[in-house]
């Protein structure tokens, strides 16, 4: 009796499937985000660009107002590590100054689309029928405008309806407040306005995905609300997708800001952008090349920088990768 016992347990004992270690998919995700050199690189390069925005007063050698007509156009050299522009002002301090204005353009842009389009298209996925139909067609009409043309119109708009204002009306306040942001401000709506469009679609497919499962209409059996459903069920399970297409989209927004900014619809002078330094530079392009090429260089650097990122983090997120 005792033998078929043992021999019992020990068949047990070999046939039993052995528990799995929990793993925690965030970390998991991040380990294999390590692995990709490129990524890790484009984190650096992003980590740095922060730095140099947030303590640009105490890392830029001068101030970006201050210049000196003497050294006009002044060559790359000791004084000026990258040279001056035609006011004479240090080309490496507008520079590391137009930091600020690209990643709060990036930035600013990747929240509004992340906050906006995921809630959007969460709750147009998860419904479905009638008010899908409704909110989508609204979201195919937007894209039915050209971005960048739609994004020009509306700067137009801004920069012509609230250049001359009476004192005390809602247009002098948002005037204000434009002109406190050194321009920045009617940017943030205009590119607030189309960013969040693909991020709604994203999120939308994926919810339709998603309300279908079992845990969906586990958590509909046991009472949850719809709102609870979207909030503790799908809104977890698309966050990792939709982090990586806002992080992708990035380099967007900040080529969105340099090319109105080239083209004058930007940042008020004398508040330093790349784009703005490259309109300038450019015009000396024969004689002062290095005017137009770094501030180039910077704003190249930065969009390869978010896309080796971003390419990195949607490896790490995506299951089929392990």
């Amino acid at each position: 009796m005792e033998v078929k016992i043992k021999e019992k347990e020990k068949f047990e004992n070999e046939t039993a499937i052995p528990e799995r270690p929990e793993v925690n998919l965030w970390k998991d995700a991040f380990r294999r985000l390590l692995k990709n050199k490129m990524a890790v690189l484009g984190g650096i390069i992003v980590i740095v660009l922060l730095i140099l925005a947030i303590f640009a007063p105490y890392i830029a050698p001068y101030h970006f107002t201050k210049g000196n007509l003497v050294d006009n156009y002044a060559k790359p050299g000791q004084k000026y590590l990258l040279g001056a522009d035609f006011m004479g002002r240090d080309l490496l301090s507008r520079i590391i100054y137009g930091t600020r204005i690209s990643l709060s353009v990036g930035i600013v842009g990747a929240v509004t689309a992340f906050i906006i389009g995921v809630l959007y298209g969460v709750v147009s996925g998860y419904y479905g029928g009638k008010i899908d139909n409704v909110m989508m067609r609204f979201v195919d009409i937007m894209y039915g405008f050209p971005t960048l043309l739609l994004i020009i119109l509306m700067m137009v708009l801004f920069k012509s309806t609230f250049a001359v204002t009476t004192p005390g009306t809602f247009a002098a306040t948002l005037s204000a407040i434009d002109r406190a942001f050194g321009g920045l401000f009617f940017i943030f709506i205009g590119i607030g306005v189309t960013a969040w469009l693909g991020m709604a679609r994203i999120a939308r497919g994926m919810a339709l995905s998603l309300r279908e499962k079992e845990f969906v209409e586990a958590a509909r059996a046991t009472g949850n609300s719809n709102l609870q459903i979207m909030l503790k069920h799908i809104l977890p399970n698309l966050i990792g997708p939709c982090i990586v297409g806002v992080t992708l989209a990035i380099p967007g927004y900040i080529t969105f800001e340099a090319f109105l900014s080239f083209i004058g619809l930007g940042v008020n002078p004398p508040t330093p952008s790349w784009g703005m330094l490259i309109s300038e530079g450019y015009q000396a392009m024969r004689s002062y090349p290095h005017l137009a090429i770094y501030p180039g260089l910077a704003l190249a650097i930065t969009m390869m920088a978010f896309n080796f990122l971003g390419d990195g983090l949607r490896d790490a997120l995506d299951p089929r990768m392990k």
